[in-house]
């Protein structure tokens, strides 16, 4: 697997990528944004290692570029830990979050987590309901057989529910699914809901797909 680390502190970055290789991964390094968009486009990254804090484009707005071209699987890595930060990136596409300092051992185990994740999921089938056609191989969703464009977690909050149709899915649950660990602000799954409505519902008012229980969450409509 290829790995890419973006990094401006070159110590970190040479521990990482050490570390990295000691398990078999080949591991590119980048020390700024731009050079970690360029790796990005002209090689075949498997896994990127983010940092928040880097000198010319902002680890956040990096994430977001990355996410309108690809899928690759993320991990942000930074000095800060507040909430807003790891919401913010989280709602940008990022897989994960780890905070300076931290455990190599820790950081390896997640790269594994995450990536079998990833993995699983692109050996999953194409689900066609109606008009609305998600193929998740290629992470694409059709409406008419038109390609809608959906982020990151609106594409895995569609899959979720749409897999399972007919079960209730509570905030905290579908927040738990996608973003792996204990929901901070569920206030985040209305939103991403709202979105997704817009995209793939023809009336807005009265949804084909995505329904709401109301008092207890969201489900998919088996049309």
């Amino acid at each position: 697997m290829n790995i890419l680390v973006v990094d401006d502190e070159r110590l970190i970055v040479k521990g990482i990528k050490g570390s990295l290789e000691i398990q078999g991964y080949k591991v590119y390094t980048a020390y700024t944004g731009n050079e970690a968009l360029n790796i990005i486009n002209n090689e075949k990254i498997d896994f990127i290692i983010l940092d928040l804090m880097l000198p010319d484009i902002d680890g956040m707005m990096l994430c977001k570029k990355i996410r309108e071209k690809y899928d690759t699987p993320i991990l942000m890595l930074t000095a800060k830990d507040g909430d807003y930060d790891k919401i913010l990136g989280f709602e940008l596409g990022a897989d994960d979050y780890m905070t300076k300092p931290f455990n190599v051992l820790e950081l390896i185990a997640r790269i594994k987590a995450i990536s079998r994740r990833y993995k699983s999921e692109k050996n999953t089938s194409v689900l066609e309901f109606a008009d609305l056609v998600i193929n998740h191989t290629e992470r694409k969703v059709y409406v008419r057989n038109e390609e809608v464009r959906l982020t990151q977690k609106e594409f895995d909050m569609l899959y979720l529910m749409a897999k399972n149709p007919g079960r209730v899915f509570t905030r905290e649950e579908i927040y738990d699914y996608i973003w792996k660990e204990e929901a901070v602000d569920v206030r985040t799954i209305d939103v991403h809901i709202k979105n997704l409505r817009e995209k793939i519902e023809e009336n807005i008012k009265s949804p084909k797909y995505i329904m709401t229980k109301w008092g207890v969450g969201y489900y998919f409509n088996k049309v």
